[in-house]
Parts: structure tokens; C-alpha cells; sequence
């Protein structure tokens, strides 16, 4: 950095303005304060000092950049064979988070110096301090106001050091501005000096290093390399930049900016949408609520018809209660009264007149079953908050008041599960229960009990599962263990239903086939001397000798045949020899009577030419 350059960066840190300050600027049509954010540090919110660009191509104060949090440390040692400018001992590459776009960039091994100056900024911060101090002090005898600037050096310089600085032999050939031109210009425009050789210009260009140099670098550390002017070599160098950003850049940005416009629009479309449905969510609460609210007061107002209905039946049944007591309780005293105080004339005189009311009292007179006074308790009032109400200003609603009253005479048995039952098979009925109109009564709840219990064997009960459908039907199942008569006990709250108990009769388990239906053995087994048959039937040959083990025969069938002795003369069963084919299969200890002699179904004896099957069931 130049003598000048450093100056103006010590000048920055000892005023050290603040953004009210030295950031802002009036506007010269109506007097405004404008910052200028290209002249201040976004971390720091001060002006430039010292700037540097980052890799992501931000800038900011050199000493903001120190403060940052080093996101990652990797040790390496750098190139001996660099420039002198650029040795430095082993050191460690550090990579730090970019304050502006949160990009991860690396800090060159000679540290935060090692980065590129942004003169650019500095070029900013001047012009922003020239337009907001309209008294800018001469840099050199810092008396005077200055009037002028130099170019090259950068500094302020008043009328009499301005005429000394042209009166030098080494800066009679710099530029000199005056301070009001430049305020006109916009910004300001001056020459880069090196680092290396304060006062000189880079003006040349080291291609071996890709470095701007000044005259004295190409003639000491780049002497043998190839340096040329700056002015031979911006156009090729700056039309890569220009590449990069016409060629690419420029239609990238427009892409991008379409496709964020897209999204923004996107976004807008999509928050009026979201706004839109919103309202109408609103709406639809709005009237939703007043719906239910309205609904909410007609089922409050039924509920209190009902009340007034049901307590006004009540009402009237205790009237009837209440005179039908009276008279029979003036009856009865009568009554008691002659019989124990009455002589047997008076009895006999008043005989007529008390018999014909105590007649009239018994015959006409109301006497109420206790099961059947004061039925409903309540308890048949209900609000059923899932039950569908139709619609109410378009609106569906739900919620409805149940009043109806069990009447058992009315509730019904559905099924033949009822009526009749097979052994070790499971039997199904159903219970509906309705009110005194007829109706199912809607809803569940009911204490419903069912027992069925053997007639002959008491101690024979059968376990029954009901299930509330929750619509006033119940479902009843059970799977009975022995044939027989069952009774059925249905029950709600303790009392019998109409037509309990009911009688179920129980069938024994059918018992199938395991044989053949078939004309005989002989055809069924394909001729073989071993088959058998249930039937007496035997063919010649087939006698059993019982003296020999397992009683085998002598060689003849053991089986029927056609036309010989035993045979049904029809088609039967090979394991019961039934001649029905639609039938039960006879168990093994049906007892068959053949002649005079005594077999199983089954077995072989001896029979006679009149003999006949004749079969027991059990």
C-alpha cells in the first residue's frame, strides 16, 4: 500500500465515522440524507477501511474479516518457489463463512493481506466523503481547506501544497484534480499503485505470474518473466470477464430472474389462493356455527316438549292413581268399618249398597300392574350425538333427541336359530326391540339376558354370546352340546319378552357316509376278494372260518355280489349298507338281526335265505 493509500486508511480509523455521519449524503433537490451502502462495510455499518474482496466477491473491512469465526483450519506449507511478495512460513489455510451470501471461502496463507484490496470501494468511500464534509483538511499541512487532489498520490491538497507537490521533481507529472470536478463526476477514477514500491503505478502485466506489476517489480522480481503493458493486454484479459458475464452470466441472471419472478408469482398466487380459501373457511364456519347453534336451541326446545309431554302423562297417571286409591281406600274402610262395629241388622241392611260398590271397585275400578306404572323414568330420553339431522341452512348436521320407550309386548325374535338347533353347530337369532308404536327403537343399550337350559338335564346349560348392534338389535349366538328340548329364557331388565320362554329343539349330529354307494363290492372294488360291504350280501366262497386266526376265509369272497344270497337288490352303502343315498350313515352299533343269528353292521355271520336287515336308530 501506498504512503498516500495509508494515510487516507489512518485518517479513516482515527475520525472512525459512524453510518449517521460520513455514510450519508443530501440530496441536492429536496434535501434528503441517502446512504451509500457501496461505500460501507455491511458488517460493521461503517465506511471501507482497508477493503478486501472475498473469493465469493464480497467486500469488507479487513479487520471485519479477522474477526470471523474460522469455520475450518487445514495446516500446509506454502510454495518456496513463489514470489518474495508472496513467501511465508509454514502456516494453516483457513476457511470462514462469507457474513454476506453464507458461502464457505478460503483465506490465503499470508492471512487476510493476502486478499485482494477492492479499490473500487476506496474510490467510494473517498467520493462519499467528499460529498458529505463540505470541508475536506489538506492531507500534507492539515491547516488549510483542501481544494485539490492528486491522482496519483491520493491525497487532499490545499492551494499552496498543490503548488509545492507540482514544483517536485518526482510528482511535477502527476494529475491534479479539483475537488468541486470531482463531486460532478459521480465517482472517482485514479491510478493503483503497488504494494511493493509506494508511488509506483501497475502498469504492467507479469503473464508467468498473472499479477499487475509496477516498473520496478518487472526489473527486480519479474525480470525474467514476461511483462507487458496494461494496455496491451485489458482488452484480451477484459474480454474473458465479458464473456464470462454477457456470454453466460447475463442469460443465467435472466433465467434466474424469470424463474424467481415465476416463484414470487407463484407465491403471490398462492398466498391470494390460501386468502381466498381462508375466507371462505371463514364463511363456511360462520354459517356452520349459527347451523349447529340453531339446531343446538330446536333440539333444546323438543327436549323441553318432551319434558312437558312426559310430565304431563305422568301428571294424568297419578291423577288415576290417586282417585282410584281414594275410592278404594273409602271402600275398604267402609267396609272394615261395618264388618267390625256393625251389629248383624245393621251389616245385613247395608249388605246391598256395600257389595254393589265393592263390586264396581273390583270390576271396573282401576288396578294398575306395578310393572307397568310410571314406565318411563327418563331413561328413554337420549341424545344420540351421531345420529344424522338432514340438513339445516344447507348445512349437514348431527345430533338428534331419542324419546322412544321400550315396550316389551312390541319386540321381536328374528331367525330360526330359535326354533331349532343341530348338535356342536352354531345357532344364530336376532332380538329387536321396539317402542309402543312398533318401531325398532334405534339405539342400544337395553340390559338384555338370554339362558337356555336342557329340559331333561338341568344341569345342562348352554352358553349364549349377545352382541348389541347399537340400532336396538341384539345379536344372539350359541352352540349347543347335546340334542334335546332347550328353554329359552329372553329377558330385558329382568322381564320375559313376548313368547318367553321359548322351546329349541336340538338335532343329534349328522353322521356321514365313509363308505361307497355302490351295486357291490364285487363291481365297486374291481373284483376283489378282500373288499367288504355292510350289507348281509355274501358271494359263494366267502364263509369265515372262525377256527383260523383273524378269521380268514377259505379263499372265497368276503364281500356281496348280484343275484347271491343277502344282497338289497339295489345300490347301498358299503359302510351301512342303507340303501337310501340321501341319508345318515348307521353307527357301528346298530344292531342287525339276521335269521336267528346276531351281527354288527359290518361283520359276517351266518344268515338265512329270509333273512332281512332291520335297523335301530338311536
Amino acid at each position: 500500500m501506498s504512503v498516500c493509500a495509508k494515510k487516507l486508511d489512518k485518517d479513516d480509523l482515527e475520525s472512525s465515522p459512524t453510518p449517521t455521519t460520513n455514510s450519508m449524503s443530501k440530496n441536492g433537490d429536496n434535501g434528503d440524507i441517502v446512504v451509500n451502502t457501496r461505500a460501507e462495510c455491511s458488517v460493521c455499518k461503517r465506511l471501507y477501511r482497508d477493503p478486501k474482496i472475498l473469493p465469493c466477491l464480497h467486500t469488507f473491512c479487513a479487520d471485519c474479516v479477522r474477526q470471523l469465526e474460522p469455520f475450518s483450519v487445514l495446516s500446509r506449507v506454502n510454495n518456496s518457489k513463489a514470489a518474495p511478495s508472496e513467501r511465508e512460513p509454514r502456516s494453516s489455510a483457513v476457511t470462514v463463512l462469507c457474513p454476506e451470501c453464507d458461502s464457505e471461502v478460503d483465506i490465503p496463507l499470508s492471512g487476510v493481506d493476502g486478499l485482494t484490496t477492492d479499490h473500487l470501494a476506496l474510490d467510494e468511500v473517498f467520493f462519499q466523503t467528499l460529498m458529505t464534509e463540505n470541508n475536506v483538511l489538506c492531507d500534507l499541512c492539515s491547516d488549510g481547506d483542501a481544494e485539490k487532489r492528486c491522482e496519483v498520490c491520493c491525497v487532499n491538497l490545499c492551494e499552496f501544497c498543490c503548488q509545492a507537490h507540482r514544483r517536485q521533481k518526482r510528482t511535477s507529472s502527476h494529475t491534479v484534480q479539483c475537488l468541486e470536478s470531482l463531486k460532478t463526476q459521480g465517482r472517482l477514477s485514479r491510478p493503483v499503485l503497488c504494494s511493493l514500491h509506494p508511488g509506483q503505478e501497475l502498469r504492467l502485466f507479469c503473464e508467468s505470474c498473472d499479477l499487475p506489476i509496477c516498473l520496478e517489480c518487472a526489473a527486480t522480481y519479474h525480470r525474467d518473466h514476461r511483462c507487458r503493458s496494461t494496455r496491451d493486454v485489458i482488452a484480451r484479459h477484459g474480454d474473458r470477464i465479458r464473456e464470462m458475464v454477457t456470454g453466460r452470466l447475463r442469460p443465467r441472471l435472466v433465467r434466474l430472474e424469470e424463474s424467481l419472478r415465476k416463484v414470487d408469482q407463484s407465491q403471490d398466487a398462492l398466498q391470494a389462493r390460501v386468502d381466498a380459501v381462508a375466507d371462505e373457511v371463514r364463511s363456511f364456519a360462520r354459517g356452520y356455527a349459527c347451523a349447529v347453534e340453531s339446531h343446538c336451541l330446536s333440539l333444546l326446545r323438543r327436549l323441553e316438549e318432551l319434558r312437558v309431554q312426559r310430565r304431563n302423562q305422568l301428571h294424568l297417571q297419578g291423577a288415576q292413581l290417586q282417585q282410584a286409591l281414594t275410592d278404594a281406600r273409602g271402600g275398604v274402610e267402609f267396609a272394615e268399618r261395618l264388618l267390625t262395629r256393625g251389629s248383624d241388622a245393621e251389616i245385613l241392611s247395608a249388605k246391598g249398597v256395600t257389595l254393589r260398590r265393592l263390586t264396581a271397585l273390583v270390576e271396573s275400578g282401576y288396578d294398575p300392574n306395578l310393572a307397568t306404572v310410571a314406565p318411563d323414568d327418563g331413561s328413554s330420553i337420549c341424545f344420540l350425538p351421531q345420529e344424522g339431522a338432514g340438513e339445516l341452512g344447507g348445512y349437514p348436521v348431527v345430533g338428534v333427541i331419542h324419546f322412544k320407550s321400550l315396550e316389551l309386548s312390541r319386540c321381536t325374535i328374528e331367525g330360526e336359530g330359535l326354533q331349532q338347533g343341530r348338535e356342536g353347530q352354531r345357532g344364530e337369532f336376532n332380538l329387536v326391540c321396539r317402542d309402543s308404536a312398533g318401531e325398532p327403537m334405534g339405539r342400544g343399550g337395553e340390559a338384555v339376558l338370554v339362558s337356555m337350559v336342557h329340559k331333561e338335564k338341568k344341569d345342562c346349560r348352554v352358553e349364549a354370546t349377545v352382541v348389541d348392534n347399537g340400532d336396538g338389535s341384539y345379536a344372539v349366538s350359541f352352540t349347543p352340546v347335546e340334542p334335546g328340548l332347550y328353554s329359552v329364557w329372553v329377558c330385558i331388565k329382568a322381564q320375559h319378552v313376548k313368547g318367553s320362554p321359548f322351546v329349541l329343539n336340538v338335532k343329534r349330529k349328522v353322521r356321514r357316509h365313509r363308505g361307497t354307494f355302490h351295486c357291490c363290492s364285487f363291481c365297486s372294488s374291481g373284483g376283489s376278494k378282500e373288499a367288504r360291504c355292510g350289507c348281509p350280501g355274501s358271494m359263494p366262497g366267502g364263509v369265515v372260518e372262525l377256527t383260523r386266526p383273524h378269521g380268514q376265509s377259505l379263499g372265497g369272497f368276503q364281500g356281496c355280489g348280484h343275484g347271491h344270497k343277502g344282497h338289497p337288490g339295489k345300490p347301498h352303502w358299503s359302510c351301512c349298507g342303507s340303501v337310501e343315498e340321501a341319508s345318515e350313515c348307521l353307527p357301528q352299533s346298530v344292531i342287525t338281526a339276521v335269521g336267528g343269528t346276531v351281527t354288527t353292521a359290518g361283520g359276517r355271520g351266518s344268515s338265512s335265505p329270509r333273512g332281512h336287515l332291520r335297523t335301530v336308530e338311536i
